[in-house]
């Protein structure tokens, strides 16, 4: 079956999200996990040290400036992930979300350089995390946090990170049912939040 646009949000609205398999040619499959891991957006956690990064200003923080980069970036080999499952036909197909508001990214700059990033597709009250990258220390972490601020703020319910890592469960991360996650996510479907914008404060 051909990847469209409308079958990817469908398939998010049904807690559905494909991945591709780089052995075998980028050929797409369909994951919905049991249990499911999500970072509750009422009880999300910020290390103390985390946000003294974030008051230094170490790094520029941008939404949506370069969704594409990021998304490429998230795909580029790295130490420990030789291989990716964004394949160009991933990239193609949400960069499509992306233009029609769909989709987001929040990205770390240096001195003008791209150095992490965070893209994940928004559907209602549901933002849907993908994949983050960073080449500097903590910039995947700060992009992080400030999407989280941001979805907080605006009126999302529903963060979804998949599955569960140590970073993830630094944030407060955690696995529940999947019965549990549908029943969260179609909650998430009935709300209208606001546009999602760049995060100005962090709660303490």
């Amino acid at each position: 079956m051909k990847l469209s646009p409308q079958i990817l949000l469908n398939a998010y609205a049904q807690g559905i999200f494909p991945m591709a398999d780089a052995d075998e040619g980028g050929q797409i499959y369909w994951y919905a996990p049991d249990p499911r891991a999500i970072i509750p957006l009422d009880g999300f956690h910020i290390s103390r040290s985390l946000k003294r990064t974030i008051r230094r200003g170490v790094f520029e923080i941008r939404f949506n400036h370069d969704f594409r980069g990021t998304m490429s970036s998230c795909a580029a080999p790295a130490k420990g992930r030789e291989e990716t499952w964004i394949s160009d036909e991933i990239i193609d197909l949400y960069c499509y979300l992306h233009e029609y508001g769909f989709a987001h990214s929040v990205e770390s700059y240096q001195d003008g350089e791209l150095v992490g990033g965070v893209y994940g597709v928004a559907l209602n009250g549901l933002f849907a995390g993908e994949s983050m990258f960073s080449r500097k220390t903590d910039a995947s972490k700060v992009v992080l946090a400030y999407l989280l601020q941001a979805l907080e703020d605006t009126g999302y319910s529903l963060f979804d990170v998949q599955f569960l890592t140590s970073h993830l469960a630094s944030f407060g991360a955690v696995e529940i049912s999947k019965r549990d996650y549908l029943n969260r996510l179609e909650h998430a479907l009935s709300l209208k939040p606001r546009k999602l914008a760049t995060a100005k404060v962090f709660h303490s």
